[in-house]
C-alpha cells in the first residue's frame, strides 16, 4: 500500500483509480465492507483503489476537545488498512485553507485534476466542502459532469443496527469487549512503540513494559487481560493498565502491561496490544502496598481468563 500525504505529492501516475472518502476510524466491519465493495469494482475496471483521508479528523478539527475520542491514530489506521485490498491511502491535512473550499473546489482539485477518479463510493450521508454544503447528491451531480459513477455504501449492520466507529466506542466505554470485537472484526488495540517509564512496577514486583498512548482523550480506559504482538513468543499474555496511574499522580495517558512469564529487553519496539477482557476501572489507591495487593488480585483473573479461554 502506498502512502501519499497532501495534494502536493501527487503524481500523473496517481491518476485513474476507484476511490472512497471518509475517516475510516477504526476500520470496522462497516468500512471493511466498503474497502472490499471497492476492490471488487476497482478488479472490474482494472485500475487502482485509494482511499482518501484526512489528518486531523474534521471533528477534531471543528470541535477540538469536544471530538470523540478516535479509535484509531493514523499509524494505527494505516496498519489495518494494510490488511485489505488498498492500493493507495491519500491524507490530507484538514486545516483552514481545505475547510475553506467549495464542494466545487473540492470535487476540482481533489477528485478531477488531482486523483482522475473513475468511480467514487460514499456514505450517503456524506458532507463535504465549507460549511459542509456538499452532500451526496452534489457528488452525483459532478460525476455525471465529468465521467465517474457515484454509489452510496453498502449499509452493513449486525443486531439490527448499523455498525459505526460511535458504537464501536460505546462498547468500549461500557467494557463489552466482545461486542467490540464483534463490530470491528477483531479485538480492539492500541499500538505503540515500549519506552522507559519509572520504575515503580518493578519496584513491587511486577515489572511493566510501557507505552505512551499520545492521545488527549482515550476510547477505554481500565485494567485488562491483553495479548501482546511484535515481540519474542508473541502473542505474549499479560494484564495492562490505560490511564493517567492515579495513585502516582499521573497526568499523562499511558499503557502499561505486565507481561507473564517473559523477561527480556524489548525497549523501542513498536508493539499492539490486544485487549481482551476488561478486569476493572482504573482507581486511585492510598498507599502501595494497597496497588501492590490489587495487581497480585488483578494478574491472578487475568492468568485465571486465559486458562478458561
Amino acid at each position: 500500500m502506498e502512502l501519499i500525504r497532501g495534494l502536493h505529492n501527487l503524481k500523473s501516475r496517481h491518476r485513474g483509480c476507484v476511490a472512497t472518502i471518509g475517516n475510516f476510524d477504526g476500520v470496522h466491519l462497516g468500512h471493511q465492507a466498503v474497502l472490499g465493495q471497492l476492490s471488487e469494482q476497482a478488479a472490474a475496471m482494472g485500475l487502482p483503489t485509494t482511499v482518501i483521508t484526512f489528518e486531523p479528523q474534521p471533528g477534531e478539527y471543528f470541535q477540538g476537545g469536544e471530538a470523540p475520542a478516535r479509535l484509531t491514530r493514523y499509524r494505527e489506521k494505516v496498519l489495518a488498512m494494510r490488511r485489505f485490498s488498498v492500493d493507495r491511502l491519500f491524507c490530507l491535512y484538514f486545516n483552514r485553507a481545505l475547510a475553506r473550499l467549495s464542494p466545487e473546489e473540492f470535487i476540482d482539485q481533489v477528485l478531477v485534476k488531482g486523483l482522475g477518479v473513475r468511480y467514487l463510493v460514499v456514505g450517503d450521508d456524506f458532507r463535504f466542502g465549507q460549511s459542509r454544503m456538499g452532500d451526496f447528491e452534489t457528488l452525483k451531480q459532478a460525476g455525471q459532469q465529468h465521467g465517474f459513477p457515484v454509489v452510496s455504501m453498502h449499509t452493513f449492520s449486525i443486531g439490527g443496527e448499523r455498525v459505526s466507529s460511535t458504537r464501536v466506542r460505546l462498547a468500549l466505554e461500557m467494557g463489552l469487549l466482545d461486542q467490540a470485537e464483534q463490530l470491528l472484526g477483531r479485538p480492539y488495540r492500541l499500538c505503540g512503540r515500549i519506552v522507559h517509564g519509572d520504575k515503580r512496577g518493578r519496584q513491587i514486583g511486577f515489572p511493566t513494559i510501557n507505552l505512551y498512548l499520545h492521545r488527549d482523550k482515550l476510547p477505554v480506559r481500565g485494567v485488562f487481560a491483553v495479548e501482546v504482538f511484535g515481540i519474542e513468543g508473541e502473542p505474549v499474555k499479560g494484564v495492562a493498565n490505560i490511564g493517567v496511574r492515579p495513585t502516582v499522580g499521573g497526568t499523562r495517558a499511558l499503557l502499561e502491561v505486565h507481561l507473564f512469564d517473559f523477561d527480556q529487553q524489548v525497549y523501542g519496539r513498536y508493539v499492539q496490544v490486544e485487549l481482551l477482557h476488561k478486569l476493572r476501572d482504573e482507581q486511585r489507591f492510598e498507599s502501595f502496598d494497597a496497588l501492590k495487593h490489587q495487581i497480585d488480585i488483578d494478574a491472578a483473573q487475568a492468568r485465571a481468563f486465559f486458562q478458561m479461554g
